[in-house]
């Protein structure tokens, strides 16, 4: 059986693939992540996590490779991580009482292969209080995360509902990357290793 690859440095994409109880190495690609002008978020994440994958895959060429890119979106602007306080501060207070998206492209690439596909999950904060909004973000959870918040910690409390992929928000969609694994000759046993 293939190795398996992950292309990417972050924690939590790591954690979600280890749920699949699959043996996996990671390697991480240097690529631009620029957005090109008018670009869709849609657009930009299947191109980013594409080119990840190729990226790794040229010097891997007997593995099959993951690679994700996330990004989060208001009216088509995407929020990603912020630069200051006042950022996320701005950040979570334009997401307040509405619904944003949240599009995850993920591409699995081996030699004779290449799937390339988009997970769109539909996020619906709460009015927020702005003390919770500054108490926050003096936590700092949300200062590496697009959109300024962490769904899997304590950014929990900000979401009424999501519609769509849960683990897609959180950087990769398990259920997805799962059936394509399968595709690729892994048989996936779901992991209670946490």
């Amino acid at each position: 059986m293939s190795t398996l690859i992950l292309a990417s440095a972050s924690p939590r994409r790591q954690r979600l693939l280890r749920y699949l109880g699959i043996d996996f190495i990671v390697k991480v690609p240097n690529i631009d992540e620029l957005r090109l002008p008018h670009e869709l978020p849609q657009d930009l994440v299947l191109r980013l996590s594409k080119n990840k994958a190729q990226t790794v895959f040229e010097d891997n060429q007997e593995c099959v490779i993951i690679a994700a890119d996330t990004v989060v979106a208001l009216d088509n602007k995407i929020l990603g991580k912020p630069r200051s306080d006042e950022e996320s501060v701005s950040m979570l207070k334009s997401l307040s009482g509405r619904t944003h998206q949240v599009y995850t492209g993920t591409t699995i690439k081996s030699s004779n292969k290449c799937v390339n596909f988009l997970t769109t999950s539909n996020v619906t904060f709460c009015t927020l209080d702005e003390n919770v909004i500054f108490e926050y973000v003096k936590s700092n959870e949300g200062a590496d995360k697009a959109g300024s918040y962490a769904l899997q910690g304590l950014g929990a409390i900000f979401i009424k509902s999501v519609e769509g992929s849960v683990s897609s928000v959180i950087g990769l969609p398990i259920s997805e990357v799962m059936q394509h694994l399968c595709t690729f000759g892994f048989t996936p046993h779901p992991s209670l290793t946490l």
